[in-house]
């Protein structure tokens, strides 16, 4: 079976600090290379070249770096810090690994389908959890793992996390019972009567309107003088 994992090429970095902006303008990507007994090492990349990488590729794909022409080394895309307005990448983190060495990771969860009760019952689809953690070897990561949310038929399904197709391979560490998914009742409004008037406040009312109260008269700007 050919290696077909993606190929990331770097060049040593000397450049630090708020110089590096001059890099970003000249189309570079700072980044940092570290791992369990690896020395932190500066690097920068093509930023048009990760780009195109990080559209083929998930946080748990393994990435072949060659930093000058060295060996490969491989690595995981760590972290990587974005620019809050554009989401253009400005920083990168690439972790070492060892491949006899298990490591524990997020593993993003992919919903499929359109549950019953929420195309027939009027229901809201609730994601209780978007990722899942798992512990496996580098090369045995997922990706992302499929959840099938066609069987949620009533308000009363749900998927729980030992429902998940988990590779042989893989140990799930978050809890198998936690609640992945459910469709939720659509929300009814109950409508308030309108509250009945108070004993007395028509006759109240029609008093206001009429005319004045006996043994009095209308006086000049409304008031009232009793009649002598």
């Amino acid at each position: 079976m050919p290696d077909t994992r993606p190929t990331l090429t770097a060049h040593a970095r000397t450049v630090t600090g708020k110089a590096v902006r001059q890099l970003r303008a000249d189309g570079l990507l700072p980044a940092v290379v570290y791992g369990h007994d690896v020395p932190s090492e500066s690097v920068q990349v093509d930023a048009k070249a990760f780009a195109d990488l990080s559209r083929h590729t998930s946080r748990n794909t393994l990435v072949d770096l060659e930093v000058d022409g060295s060996r490969p080394r491989r690595v995981l895309i760590y972290d990587v810090q974005h620019h809050p307005v554009t989401r253009r990448a400005l920083h990168v983190d690439l972790f070492v690994v060892r491949m006899t060495e298990e490591l524990t990771v997020d593993v993003p969860l992919n919903f499929v389908g359109t549950p019953p009760a929420v195309d027939k019952l009027g229901g809201t689809l609730f994601h209780a959890i978007d990722a899942i953690r798992v512990r496996a070897l580098p090369d045995h990561l997922p990706g992302s793992i499929e959840v099938d949310i066609h069987g949620l038929a009533t308000f009363d399904d749900a998927i729980h996390v030992r429902d998940l197709p988990i590779p042989e391979e893989v140990t799930l560490v978050t809890e198998p019972d936690d609640v992945v998914a459910k469709v939720l009742p659509p929300r009814v409004v109950e409508e308030e009567a309108p509250a009945a008037p108070e004993e007395g406040a028509e006759a109240v009312e029609e008093g206001a309107e009429g005319a004045p109260a006996e043994g009095t008269a209308a006086g000049p700007g409304g008031t009232s003088v009793e009649n002598a």
